[in-house]
């Protein structure tokens, strides 16, 4: 009998009697991250690893019933041993271990393989079973490493300012967000966020991330004229909003793994793509899966057919798994709830 079967809630523990990342409402949930594809309100118990507290609670409501666990801590639940382990997708993400009956299986969740600095890198984690996503599945998707992003995206934002046109930079609130400010060059000039993106700085700076300082467009201070040399943040729901018009003649750019594809730069109708994401590229999902020595893999999300298609050629059990997670495109429209300058602007970036 398999450790975790699919059902129509989501991912289910049959010996524990919870589930993984559930889509509907259940008693007990495993949560790998705080993304609104895998954190969903109406569950009766949730556990999480401690760093997606802050997360959690911002995005679900400060009185969900959460237990908290740190990395390689174990409990033992209906005599499954749970312990959770560094995904390093998003701040508190993690994989899910489950031993029972001389069995070991691993739940990833999302996850990425190079360190960026805001949450703890990604480990391998030896199993018998893997589910692994599969977001960025196809041969095509090879990330830059984080010196190549971070010198392309300073030299967009210094050649803006030096020009005297605000950057703005389009990109998802939760994960995106703080590692661009993690990793750009702060002197260049002021930053500016939009509201559904300080909350969420404020839990990465509470759990001991740095992060420059960052403005609101409402902050004493901010005028048109430190606006010509700001990056300004926002999620792609405030694109095309009358929020925007503050930033006089700006630049604009969107941050995703999907502008590695011709095209998707200009159906999104922006000046300058940057390849970033928060997933594995295909040569990660390659080194995660050999990293955990599993001889049996279910793929969930993303390119499933042609990541079980490569891992059953190379001699492993593969197959799909039907879930209801979402790609980068839709996996953070959960956006915490921005101030009330902002809802006029951007009612959606709430959704």
């Amino acid at each position: 009998m398999d450790l975790v079967v699919a059902r129509p809630e989501g991912l289910y523990c049959l010996p524990g009697d919870f589930y993984i990342d559930p889509w509907r409402p259940v008693a007990r949930a495993v949560i790998t991250h705080a993304h609104s594809d895998h954190a969903r309100v109406g569950h009766g118990h949730y556990l999480a690893h401690t760093d997606s507290e802050g997360t959690l609670r911002t995005r679900l409501g400060a009185d969900i019933h959460l237990q908290t666990l740190p990395y390689g801590e174990a409990i033992d639940h209906h005599g499954v041993r749970i312990s959770l382990h560094p995904a390093g997708h998003v701040l508190g993400s993690a994989q899910v271990r489950l031993e029972h009956g001389g069995r070991v299986w691993v739940a990833s969740g999302d996850y990425k393989t190079e360190p960026d600095g805001t949450c703890t890198p990604f480990e391998p984690v030896p199993c018998d079973t893997f589910i692994t996503e599969s977001t960025f599945g196809l041969p095509i998707y090879r990330w830059p490493t984080q010196a190549v992003l971070f010198a392309e995206i300073d030299d967009w934002w210094r050649r803006n300012a030096d020009e005297g046109r605000a950057s703005v930079l389009f990109c998802y609130a939760f994960g995106k967000a703080q590692r661009i400010l993690h990793g750009v060059d702060a002197s260049i000039g002021p930053i500016v966020v939009h509201g559904a993106v300080e909350p969420l700085n404020a839990v990465y700076r509470a759990a001991g991330v740095a992060l420059p300082p960052t403005m609101r467009v409402t902050d004493a201070g901010v005028d048109a004229q430190m606006l010509k040399r700001a990056l300004v943040l926002a999620p792609p729901s405030a694109q095309g909003t009358p929020w925007m018009r503050r930033f006089g003649h700006y630049a604009d750019a969107f941050a995703s793994g999907w502008m590695q594809l011709r095209g998707t730069r200009r159906r999104r109708g922006v000046d300058r793509g940057f390849v970033m994401s928060d997933h594995a590229d295909w040569p990660g999902l390659q080194k995660a899966i050999a990293g955990t020595g599993a001889e049996r893999v279910f793929v969930t999300h993303g390119s499933v057919a042609v990541l079980v298609r490569w891992l059953t050629e190379n001699g492993l059990e593969a197959q799909g798994f039907k879930t209801e997670y979402g790609d980068e495109d839709v996996a953070d429209q959960g956006e915490a709830k921005p101030a009330a300058a902002d809802v006029e602007a951007a009612p959606d970036a709430a959704s």
